[in-house]
């Protein structure tokens, strides 16, 4: 918000529901109205609300600086387990807001709430996250699938199944299936499938590969406490790689390193390097944070 945005204002209320996955930014825009806040010494009441993934695990390698952008404005991994009041205060008390300002800030935290819980456990109504994601395990699953809008592989966006399916006109299911079995994926079985992507909602106007029959992978998740979806991803796009050198390729100018948060996971597939070692990339950085973040937790 600029100035003007903000002139006679004398108090902000935030009442969202941030996804819990840090490339869909809900918590960079908080952040935004956060600095406003700061220069112009509005106070910010939060009300706080579950993290729908529940406030435990954390996931995926963390922004290096250099990468910072609206998709990764904070240093934090992909998933980040923390809920929205807790994250406010993170980004308040380590001087995280532009020039390391400091906002007059009060949470109001949550009742009954268990960091254990997925939203679907907690007895409140489903809500719609992002367009066509209606449910926890779609959201689950978009961890990982988001990071396809870096590339040129369909994550099933225009059909019934975004973000839970995979595909482009150009890829044969079986032989990606046989590679991905032979990986044994935690939490995830993988079947064959075909969709057309269309535009299914008005916010979804031009899916990729709009009105073209996508062949590709359809995903089951039968376990979402072991389920990686991260690295789930990176297997299928290695996969896809692999056998399509001539088909596949990164799109938006690297978009997806902005995505992941730095350049790694390209170079990793661009090498050809076992993927099955990809989070361990990460895994000193999730065990750092997860300590730094104890600071910070309110449940």
């Amino acid at each position: 918000p600029t100035r003007r945005d903000l002139k006679d204002v004398d108090f902000i209320l935030v009442d969202i529901q941030d996804p819990g996955i840090r490339f869909l930014s809900f918590i960079t825009t908080v952040t935004k109205v956060m600095e406003a806040a700061a220069q112009l010494d509005i106070p910010v009441m939060i009300l706080d609300r579950p993290n729908p993934l529940n406030g435990i695990n954390v996931d995926g390698p963390v922004v290096h600086p250099h990468y910072q952008s609206f998709l990764g404005y904070h240093l934090v991994p992909v998933r980040h387990g923390l809920t929205v009041g807790e994250y406010a205060i993170l980004v308040n008390e380590t001087g995280w807001i532009r020039q390391s300002a400091r906002v007059d800030l009060i949470v109001v935290p949550m009742r009954n709430w268990k960091r254990e819980m997925w939203l679907d456990e907690t007895g409140f109504m489903q809500m719609s996250f992002v367009p066509g994601v209606e449910n926890v395990s779609t959201l689950l699953s978009l961890v990982g699938m988001g990071l396809l809008s870096g590339t040129n592989i369909s994550a099933g966006l225009g059909s019934d199944g975004a973000y839970m399916q995979l595909g482009a006109p150009w890829i044969f299911s079986k032989q990606i299936i046989r590679s991905l079995e032979k990986h044994k994926l935690p939490g995830v079985r993988f079947t064959a499938v075909t969709f057309t992507p269309d535009s299914v909602s008005s916010l979804i106007a031009n899916p990729l590969y709009r009105g073209e029959n996508c062949h590709g992978v359809r995903l089951h998740i039968t376990d979402r406490d072991s389920f990686s979806p991260i690295h789930t991803a990176a297997a299928c796009l290695s996969i896809i790689s692999h056998h399509y050198p001539r088909r596949f390729r990164w799109i938006g100018d690297n978009y997806i390193d902005k995505l992941y948060g730095h350049d790694y996971l390209r170079i990793f597939i661009a090498q050809e390097r076992d993927i099955m070692k990809l989070p361990a990339t990460w895994s000193k950085d999730v065990i750092n944070f997860s300590k730094f973040r104890e600071n910070f937790l309110l449940y």
